[in-house]
């Protein structure tokens, strides 16, 4: 299923230039809250692959990446008048995001892994394809709070602060995830690799 704007959705006419850097998001959710149709189209293009990806990692399932995407945006539409400048706008809709993936997971709890999150890797050389795989295998042991966290870390780039309020937690349940599956990775991973504790 593709993700499509709401059916209802008015554009107020021609659109001013939009800001550089940080506050164009802010500017186009503002216009969103106004109705503008062109300003959600030009969020959800900025937004679309990076929550696809977020989500793929996370819950490497297909049916809760497309699911969790279509309704954190529909959820953008219908708030995007709430959002009062608190945090950056990604922490906003990430959070928004994650909250869709939970609901998404607990309504449909069973299915198959998806290799969703490797199809970046597919065309990489086959040892960057393998490491890749490698390392999906090492985050499949971790529970979707730690892999939310460590994608939230490491390829996102969000502070602990962030995640905290992307993930609704507090920042000391958020360093003591990401302590947690730093050391599980560091005894699975070798083990996944074929190596043994004794292995130089």
């Amino acid at each position: 299923m593709t993700p499509t704007q709401p059916a209802n959705a008015e554009s107020p006419g021609p659109a001013s230039p939009l800001p550089d850097g940080d506050d164009r998001d802010a500017a186009l959710l503002q216009r969103i809250a106004a109705g503008d149709r062109a300003a959600f189209q030009a969020l959800y293009e900025r937004y679309f692959g990076r929550l696809r990806r977020f989500l793929a990692r996370t819950s490497r399932r297909p049916e809760v990446v497309e699911d969790a995407v279509n309704d954190a945006f529909w959820v953008v539409w219908q708030k995007a008048a709430d959002f009062r400048g608190g945090s950056r706008v990604s922490t906003w809709i990430f959070g928004i995001a994650y909250r869709c993936a939970l609901k998404a997971l607990r309504s449909n709890p069973a299915g198959p892994a998806s290799s969703h999150g490797r199809e970046e890797a597919a065309h990489e050389p086959a040892i960057e394809q393998e490491r890749a795989e490698w390392v999906g295998r090492g985050l499949a042991q971790l529970s979707l709070e730690q892999r939310s966290t460590l994608e939230l870390a490491y390829y996102l780039g969000h502070s602990c602060e962030e995640i905290a309020q992307i993930m609704d937690c507090s920042v000391g349940t958020v360093k003591a995830r990401m302590f947690h599956a730093r050391v599980k990775l560091r005894n699975v991973l070798p083990q996944l690799g074929g190596c043994t504790h004794g292995e130089p």
